[in-house]
């Protein structure tokens, strides 16, 4: 996908973003839920996905995680990648999204929120660009400003980071690090 191809209201949309919000569970992961027979968690994060959200971060665009389900899992790996605003528990996703946006001392629309599901849409109906992955449920689809190729847990995080960075024109200088 390059900046040209994108409609020009996303393109702008992106521009702006200062602040990218994920849901976990079928966003950063595949949604499904696994539990050993000892009754702990599994979760499985696309790696692809870790490393967009180290990108954003190195290039001064906040991300967040706000999410209803609580799981050490999601502490352990947003801590490896550097990820400060870990919001876990949140049944309002809504008012925690505002109070974090007050802290930063952001506009709602400087922010962009990827979601799947029905408790995303309400941060999603608020943001500069909400984002629904590949498999989100359709009411979500219909609300969103653009949507993944990729399903969440399969690289849909990796689309809507190399979406910003590209838009912000920083994605050139990201790929020439590598060269």
């Amino acid at each position: 996908m390059s900046v040209n191809d994108l409609p020009a209201d996303i393109h702008e949309r992106a521009a702006r973003v200062r602040l990218a919000v994920f849901d976990v569970d079928g966003v950063l992961t595949d949604g499904r839920l696994w539990f050993a027979e000892d009754g702990r968690e599994l979760k499985a994060f696309y790696v692809h996905d870790g490393l967009g959200l180290k990108r954003l971060l190195a290039n001064g665009i906040e991300v967040a995680i706000i999410t209803s389900r609580i799981s050490h899992l999601v502490t352990e790996r947003m801590a490896e990648l550097g990820v400060a605003h870990v919001y876990q528990g949140q049944e309002h996703k809504l008012a925690c999204f505002e109070k974090l946006c007050h802290a930063l001392k952001l506009d709602p629309t400087q922010a962009c929120y990827t979601g799947d599901d029905l408790p995303d849409l309400p941060v999603m109906r608020q943001v500069g660009l909400s984002i629904a992955v590949a498999n989100a449920h359709p009411w979500v689809s219909e609300h969103a400003h653009w949507r993944t190729e990729r399903a969440g847990g399969a690289g849909a995080v990796r689309e809507v980071c190399d979406l910003l960075l590209r838009a912000q024109g920083k994605a050139e200088a990201e790929l020439k690090n590598y060269l």
